[in-house]
């Protein structure tokens, strides 16, 4: 069954954003994780850390096929960066 309540790109990245600031950052940026992929089910809650971040996508996706997910690189503004800027927070 597909869910009936709409989200818009930007809600999905708002909530994402909201569980990791205010959830699990300090649980994951770790010297051990900086740089790899986390994928967020941002309706649960749960997250899966790994370094492109496909196999959380298809491990979330696999748990709960209508999850609304959104990826983000640990320690990292952006995911890839174009001319020079390596979207590195420090």
């Amino acid at each position: 069954m597909v869910s009936a309540i709409f989200w818009s790109v930007t809600d999905v990245a708002a909530k994402a954003n909201e569980i990791y600031s205010n959830g699990i950052q300090q649980q994951v940026e770790t010297s051990d994780n900086i740089g790899k992929m986390l994928t967020i089910d941002v309706e649960t809650g749960e997250y899966f850390i790994d370094k492109t971040g496909v196999e959380g996508m298809m491990f979330l996706k696999s748990k709960r096929p209508t999850a609304r997910l959104f990826t983000l690189k640990i320690g990292y503004i952006a995911a890839v960066g174009f001319g020079g800027f390596d979207g590195k927070l420090s």
